[in-house]
């Protein structure tokens, strides 16, 4: 399936059942925690992504200027957050996706916000937007397994969805991979250019003239938290550290480790 083919279908990207339910019992407090709301949000990549949708819509004439989840619920009223998260409640049913482990995903989806963020901070980007590129930077991967599952089965058979190597084999076999898909469909969504930059080149930060610091931090990360779920030991580290990304932004590999607590020497 052609790339553009793809961002026309419709979708709905599923949210973590738990977060929704906490997110409505707070939204329905009479004074409501605007700190606890963000942080739930801040949790589900699914979620983010609706808010984010919501505060840059032409409609608020803020298209392209909101990157993180505190930013949009400043600018969004309360009863914006409870229509979505309302129908995040009522699209629960639909919330397999083929393929995918989806509290694994959400899990490593938190992984790589979380060190991103951390990273984002050593080379003075910024970090709520880094967070967020984190959060979100696999929400193409959810996106391909729906809209082309036998596709996504055929690539799954040689590599899994986590796979330190998923997006070169798709870029092999499709000709895109889903960082492609994710920048195609925050472009539609009016996120913010440089959140469209780091999630398109998020695979080759550096490559084509192309230099998005926020890419090479989502790239480092990812890197990170992918080379977790494989439990690669010591030498596995090395040998697949992006030394060319982490050169470029100073950054070698004890520096990336270093910002997870992960204890490497218990799981290898």
């Amino acid at each position: 399936m052609k790339l553009s083919e793809l961002l026309a279908r419709q979708f709905n990207l599923p949210s973590i059942p738990k977060v929704v339910a906490l997110l409505l019992i707070e939204l329905e407090r009479k004074e409501v925690d605007l700190r606890r709301i963000t942080q739930l949000i801040s949790t589900d990549p699914a979620l983010s992504t609706r808010l984010l949708q919501l505060a840059n819509s032409s409609a608020l004439r803020l298209s392209g200027k909101i990157s993180s989840v505190s930013e949009a619920l400043a600018v969004l009223e309360l009863a914006h957050v409870r229509t979505m998260a309302k129908a995040a409640a009522e699209s629960a049913s639909l919330k397999a996706v083929p393929g995918i482990q989806l509290q694994r995903f959400w899990d490593y989806s938190l992984n790589v916000a979380t060190v991103s963020r951390s990273l984002a901070g050593v080379v003075r980007q910024n970090q709520q937007a880094a967070f967020t590129c984190g959060l979100i930077h696999a929400i193409g991967e959810l996106g391909m397994h729906l809209g082309m599952p036998e596709d996504m089965a055929r690539i799954s058979a040689e590599v899994p969805p986590l796979d330190l190597r998923r997006a070169e084999v798709e870029r092999r076999e499709l000709g895109y991979c889903y960082g492609s898909v994710g920048a195609g469909y925050a472009r539609m969504w009016r996120f913010p250019a440089f959140m469209v930059e780091a999630l398109e080149h998020q695979y080759a930060p550096f490559d084509n003239n192309a230099y998005e610091p926020l890419a090479g931090v989502i790239h480092l990360a990812s890197w990170r938290a992918r080379a977790k779920e494989a439990k690669l030991d010591e030498r596995g580290l090395a040998v697949t550290f992006p030394g060319s990304v982490g050169v470029t932004l100073g950054l070698d590999i004890d520096m990336v480790l270093q910002q997870d607590p992960f204890d490497w020497a218990a799981h290898t």
